[in-house]
C-alpha cells in the first residue's frame, strides 16, 4: 500500500509543456513591481525648548553610542561635528573635530572640513590656526598650503598669503606649487619677485619644463636677451637632457619671434645633428616650415639634405645590415662636406657586422671599409688613418673561413703609393701567409715585375705553385716569364712539370701554351710529339683538328690528313657523331683552303645526311610521357648496313605472316 501511494504521488498526468513559459526573471520582475513602498517617516515638530533639548540629547547619545562601538568609524565623527554645527553649538562642534583629530591626526579630510567650518562662520584666527596646525603636522599635503593662501588673498591680506607660500616653498615642493606662488606675484604685478621665483624654482627642480617656462616669462614680460640668456643657460646646464626637440624648437621659434633668423637656423641645425633622429620628426617639420618662410636656396638644399638624413637614419633603424643604405648615407655625406659626419656615418656602419659567415653576406660590407678607406685618402689626404682603416677591415675578416683578396691588394696598393715598399711587401707577405689566393700572388708579382725585381718573382711564383700546384694559369705564367727572359730551358722545364702533375684545374690552357711555346720557337718536332702525348691521354675532337691543323700550317698536309683519318677512325669507333661531323667540316675546310691540290670532293662525300627522328620521353620513375624529336646522322659507311637491317626485319615480317 506505502508503494502504491509512492507510485500515485509521483505520477505525471500532463508531460506536455504548457502554453506559456515563465522565466525566474519574470518572476522576480513582478514581485519588485507588486512591492508596496516604505513607509515614509513621521515628521516630528519641536514646539519648545524642552522638546528641542530632548532631541539634542537623543541624537548626541545617537552619536555618542555610535562612537563608542567604532571609534575609528570617522565618517561617523564627521556627521557629528557638522550635525553640531547645525545645532550652532560651535564648541561642541570644535570639541568633536578635536576629538576625531585625536583618533586619527593624519586625515586630511577632517582638517579641511574642520578649517572649512571655521572659514563658513568668518572665524578668522580660528581657522588660521587650524591651517597652522595643519601644515605643521603634514606639510606634503597642497591642499592645505592652497587653501591657507587662498584663504590669506581673498581676506586681501597679500603680505599674509605670501608669507605663507615662502614658508610653503621652503619645503621645496613640485613645480605646480611654484607656479601658483609666481601667478599670485603676477596678479599684483610684482615682475621682479616672480622673476626671483623662477631662478629658485629652476634651482631647486632643474627640469626641462621649469627652464621653458622661465624663458616664457622672460619673452613676455621681458626683454629679447633676458630671454634668451635662460635659453642658452638652460642648454648648458641641462646638458644631454638639453637634447630635447621641444626646447629646441621654443628656442628657435623665439629667434624666428625676434627677425634673428640666422640664429634660428643655427638651433634648428645643431638640435638636428645632436638630437637622436627618433624624436626629430617634430623638430624638422619646424625646420622645414621655417626654411619655406625665411630660407633661399641654400637653405632649402640644407633641409633636403636633412630630409634625406633622417629618412636613412628612419630606414637604418628598422634594418642597420642594410648597407646599401649606408653606401648611401656616406654618399650624402661626402657630398655635404663635413669630414666628422662623414667618418660617423662610416663608423657606424662598419660596426654592424653581418650576423652570419657567409661570404655572399659580407660582399658588401667590405665595401664600407673600402670606400672608407678611398675617402681618407683621396678626400682627406690622411694616410695614417687610411692606414689604420685598412688594418682594422683585415682584422674584421674572418680568415679561417674565407677572406677578400681585394682588400688585400688595395692595402698593399696604398703602401705602394705612398712609395713605402717594405710596408707593401710586409702586406703582401701577411696574405700570402694567412691566407694564399691566386689574386694575391698574381698582384704581388705585377708589383714586382714592374720594379724589375726577377729573382723576387721567380720566388713569389715557387711559392705560387707551392700553394697552387693544379693552377695552370700560374704554372703558364712563370714558363711564360722566363721565356720572355731567354731562358728557354727553364720555361721547358716548368711546362714538363706543370703537364706531369696529377691533378689540374685547365690542363688545355696548359699543354696550348706548352704545344705554341714550342711553336714560336720553331721546334716542330718537339711540338709534335707534345700532340702525340696528348692525344695518348685525350681523343678529343678538338685536339685532332689542333693537330691537324698544325701540320697544315707546318706544309705537312699528307700528315695532316693522316691525323684526320686516324681521329675519324677512333670516333667512328666510340660513335660520336656530332664529334665526328665537327671533325669532317674542318677537314672539308683544309681541303678547300689547299685549293686544286686538295680533295674537298672526296671528304664531303665522307660527312653524313641529317635526319630527324622522335623518341620518347621518360620521367623519373621511367614512365612514357611523350615524344621528343632530334636530328641524328647517317654516315655513308652506315648506310648499307642500315639497308641490310631494314631488309632483314622486313624478311622476318614476312615469315611471321606465312606462318
Amino acid at each position: 500500500r506505502g508503494g502504491r501511494g509512492m507510485s500515485a504521488m509521483a505520477r505525471v498526468k500532463n508531460k506536455q509543456p504548457a502554453p506559456v513559459q515563465i522565466t525566474a526573471e519574470q518572476i522576480l520582475r513582478e514581485a519588485k513591481e507588486r512591492q508596496e513602498a516604505d513607509p515614509k517617516p513621521v515628521p516630528s515638530k519641536i514646539t519648545d525648548a524642552d522638546e528641542l533639548a530632548e532631541y539634542r540629547l537623543r541624537k548626541r547619545k545617537e552619536f555618542e553610542d555610535g562612537i563608542r562601538r567604532n571609534r575609528n568609524a570617522l565618517p561617523l565623527w564627521v556627521k557629528y561635528a557638522m550635525w553640531e554645527e547645525t545645532q550652532l553649538e560651535f564648541d561642541r562642534a570644535r570639541s568633536v573635530w578635536e576629538r576625531a583629530l585625536e583618533v586619527d591626526h593624519r586625515n586630511v579630510t577632517m582638517w579641511l572640513k574642520y578649517a572649512e567650518m571655521e572659514m563658513r562662520h568668518r572665524n578668522i584666527n580660528r581657522a588660521r590656526n587650524i591651517w597652522d596646525r595643519a601644515v605643521a603636522i603634514l606639510p606634503r599635503v597642497d591642499q592645505f598650503w592652497y587653501k591657507y593662501a587662498y584663504m590669506e588673498e581673498m581676506l586681501g591680506n597679500i603680505a599674509g598669503a605670501r608669507q605663507v607660500f615662502e614658508r610653503w616653498m621652503l619645503w621645496e615642493p613640485e613645480d605646480n606649487a611654484w607656479t601658483s606662488f609666481i601667478k599670485f606675484e603676477l596678479r599684483y604685478e610684482e615682475i621682479g619677485r616672480a622673476r626671483e621665483l623662477y631662478e629658485r624654482m629652476v634651482t631647486v627642480i632643474p627640469k626641462l619644463e621649469t627652464w621653458m617656462r622661465f624663458a616664457k616669462f622672460e619673452g613676455k614680460y621681458g626683454k629679447a636677451e633676458q630671454a634668451r640668456g635662460v635659453f642658452e643657460r638652460a642648454v648648458n646646464e641641462l646638458g644631454e637632457y638639453a637634447m630635447e626637440p621641444d626646447l629646441m624648437i621654443a628656442f628657435a621659434k623665439f629667434e624666428e619671434k625676434v627677425q634673428e633668423f640666422e640664429r634660428c637656423r643655427a638651433i634648428y641645425k645643431y638640435a638636428l645633428d645632436n638630437i637622436p633622429k627618433s624624436k626629430a620628426s617634430e623638430l624638422y617639420a619646424a625646420f622645414v616650415a621655417f626654411e619655406k618662410q625665411h630660407g633661399d636656396r641654400e637653405g632649402i638644399e640644407d633641409v633636403i639634405v636633412s630630409k634625406r638624413r633622417f629618412q636613412y637614419e628612419d630606414d637604418l633603424k628598422q634594418n642597420p645590415f642594410n648597407y646599401d643604405i649606408w653606401f648611401d648615407y656616406a654618399r650624402l655625406e661626402e657630398q655635404d662636406g663635413d669630414a666628422s659626419k662623414v667618418r660617423e656615418v662610416y663608423e657606424r656602419a662598419i660596426a654592424n657586422k653581418p650576423p652570419s659567415l657567409e661570404k655572399r653576406a659580407w660582399r658588401r660590407y667590405i665595401y664600407l671599409w673600402i670606400y672608407y678607406a678611398v675617402f681618407e685618402e683621396l678626400r682627406m689626404g690622411d694616410e695614417e688613418r687610411t692606414r689604420a682603416v685598412y688594418r682594422e677591415a683585415l682584422k674584421a675578416v674572418p680568415h679561417g673561413s674565407f677572406t677578400f683578396s681585394k682588400l688585400w691588394v688595395l692595402a698593399a696598393s696604398f703602401e705602394v703609393r705612398r712609395k713605402d715598399l717594405k710596408a707593401a711587401r710586409a702586406v703582401y707577405g701577411r696574405a700570402i701567409g694567412t691566407v694564399p689566393r691566386d689574386k694575391v700572388f698574381r698582384s704581388y708579382v705585377e708589383l714586382e715585375l714592374q720594379l724589375g725585381n726577377v729573382d723576387r718573382v721567380r720566388t713569389i711564383y715557387e711559392k705560387m705553385l707551392e700553394c697552387f700546384p693544379a693552377n695552370c694559369r700560374a704554372w703558364t705564367s712563370f714558363a711564360e716569364l722566363e721565356q720572355s727572359l731567354g731562358e728557354l730551358d727553364r720555361a721547358r722545364a716548368l711546362f714538363e712539370l706543370g703537364v706531369e702533375q696529377p691533378l689540374l684545374d685547365m690542363p688545355e690552357v696548359l699543354w696550348k701554351a706548352f704545344i705554341d711555346f714550342e711553336i714560336a720557337e720553331g721546334e716542330n718536332d718537339k711540338a709534335r710529339a707534345l700532340y702525340e702525348r696528348l692525344l695518348e691521354r685525350t681523343s678529343h675532337v678538338k685536339v685532332f683538328i689542333s693537330a691537324a691543323q698544325f701540320e697544315a700550317g707546318a706544309g705537312e698536309i699528307q700528315r695532316a690528313r693522316d691525323m684526320y683519318k686516324r681521329a675519324e677512325k677512333i670516333l667512328k669507333d666510340a660513335g660520336n657523331k656530332e664529334e665526328r661531323v665537327l671533325l669532317l667540316d674542318s677537314w672539308v675546310a683544309m681541303e678547300e683552303g689547299l685549293g686544286e691540290e686538295g680533295s674537298a670532293e672526296e671528304v664531303k662525300k665522307r660527312q653524313p645526311k641529317q635526319i630527324k627522328k622522335k623518341r620518347p620521353l621518360q620521367d623519373s620513375e621511367g614512365n612514357n610521357t611523350g615524344w621528343e624529336e632530334y636530328y641524328d646522322y647517317i654516315f655513308p659507311d652506315e648506310a648499307n648496313t642500315q639497308a641490310l637491317k631494314i631488309l632483314e626485319m622486313a624478311q622476318k615480317w614476312k615469315k611471321q605472316k606465312t606462318e
